[in-house]
């Protein structure tokens, strides 16, 4: 969708730091319980970003169709998210503060495979914009709200162009849509 990689500026760090979502406040097992009703109504798909969040919800039986992982928490060295198993992987390197133009074909292709984790060289978080913007619509993209919960982004076409109209206001020397 987007050429040239992305840059985070001042202006959007401040306004992403606010939830894209439904914010679940609580325990580990709190959040997961919201979660694994919420999933009950069977979303197209059911993508993760995160090492927490990815973790806590295998750990609790939640299978999701694609985690997005870091090895990283609060950027500090996690162990493995996850045990992987059987998971198509997919690597992208996606430098701090950025999203690499190589997100969109990567995190794409993993999210059609379904079964398939993306192991990211860098930083993952900004991801869940690219997650949202290409996911099917229907489907559940949940993520960690540091020190508070999950949030969980039911993509709809409305939450689609957020976040395209978030995304077309990072900076870059050349995007198109």
């Amino acid at each position: 969708m987007f050429e040239k990689t992305l840059l985070l500026n001042d202006s959007l760090r401040k306004q992403l730091k606010n939830p894209l979502g439904i914010l679940v406040v609580g325990t580990f097992d709190k959040c997961n319980d919201h979660l694994k009703s919420t999933i009950a109504k069977k979303p197209p798909s059911l993508i993760l970003v995160g090492d927490t969040v990815s973790r806590n919800a295998l750990q609790a039986g939640i299978y999701p169709d694609v985690i997005i992982i870091d090895n990283k928490e609060m950027r500090h060295n996690s162990p493995s998210a996850a045990t992987l198993g059987d998971r198509k992987q997919f690597g992208l390197l996606n430098t701090p503060g950025s999203i690499n133009a190589a997100a969109w074909t990567v995190i794409d292709q993993s999210i059609k495979v379904g079964n398939s984790s993306v192991i990211v060289d860098g930083e993952e978080d900004l991801l869940v914009l690219v997650v949202i913007a290409v996911a099917p619509v229907g489907s559940l993209v949940v993520y960690g709200q540091p020190k508070e919960g999950i949030v969980l982004v039911n993509v709809t076409l409305a939450k689609k162009k957020e976040v395209v109209d978030l995304l077309g206001r990072m900076d870059t020397t050349s995007t198109s849509v």
